[in-house]
């Protein structure tokens, strides 16, 4: 699995030529789980076209939607489907989305917490954590330690896809959270920083100190979170990973896109840890 430096990941901006028009570049934004693939795809792909310059930045799917829709971003980077709201609210954009890879969403500990015997939870009981219901890891069986439990802005993609499949609603409220926070790089730190923490990270953003649970179901198996449990479907947290374009893409930008769903492209999103759709 890929790391990536904590700059990139923080969503620097990225500027790979200083010597660009504005007719030769690509403004790309939008979600720090798409981020790293874009951000080394943009170094492969001004390698071989110096005359255009992909210019990056994050912010969450919703900055990237958003400013596809107020005419900001020529690409815009989702890590969850765009919601009627926000399509409703610029009705004269066509959000048009293109599916690069696939990834899973994952409730994540601390590696003391899962060291001690946490390796796996339902999602009623990860629901209880977050509802404030269970606030102690030792009624899960773990140590008696009060869990440290770190939420997501609410605009981020990766929360819009965890708390649909455990609470059942994307928007859902979560009064048991102890922190919010935005890109994944900040909450990973966070949780590997503390030894009683709880959060919703992608797939590729696991380490040592970081540790993704498998889910239990009622007959009590486990689906452990694996690229193989991703790419067959039966790991229940899945999600497309898309660049969001308004309309057909034109010109640098579809030869940008185009890259990205080459064998190249799909090389970089599966060395990022990612599933490649190609």
């Amino acid at each position: 699995m890929r790391i990536f430096k904590t700059s990139i990941l923080a969503g620097v901006f990225i500027a790979l030529s200083l010597s660009c028009t504005k007719t030769d570049s690509v403004q790309v934004g939008g979600s720090t789980t798409v981020l790293p693939i874009v951000s080394v795809a943009a170094e492969e792909f001004q390698a071989l076209h110096p005359e255009i310059t992909i210019l990056v930045n994050s912010g969450g799917s919703g900055v990237g939607i958003n400013q596809v829709g107020l005419g900001q971003l020529d690409i815009g980077m989702t890590s969850r489907a765009i919601t009627e709201k926000e399509k409703e609210r610029y009705p004269d954009v066509n959000f048009l989305t293109h599916t690069i890879g696939k990834d899973a969403v994952l409730a994540v500990v601390s590696s003391e917490i899962y060291h001690a015997g946490i390796t796996a939870l339902s999602t009623k009981e990860i629901q209880k954590i977050y509802a404030g219901k269970i606030s102690n890891w030792k009624e899960l069986g773990g140590p008696d330690r009060e869990i440290l439990v770190i939420d997501k802005e609410r605009s981020r993609g990766t929360r819009h896809v965890f708390m649909k499949i455990i609470a059942g609603d994307d928007e859902a409220l979560a009064p048991g959270a102890d922190l919010v926070m935005g890109a994944n790089n900040e909450l990973q730190l966070a949780i590997s920083q503390s030894d009683a923490a709880i959060g919703m990270l992608s797939f590729a953003w696991q380490n040592e100190q970081v540790k993704g649970l498998g889910i239990e179901q009622a007959n009590s198996a486990v689906i452990v979170p694996s690229l193989d449990n991703i790419r067959n479907g039966s790991y229940p947290i899945v999600r497309d990973i898309e660049l969001v374009t308004n309309g057909e893409p034109t010109g640098n930008s579809k030869t940008f896109i185009e890259y990205i769903l080459s064998e190249e492209g799909q090389e970089i999103i599966e060395k990022a840890g990612y599933v490649r759709i190609k």
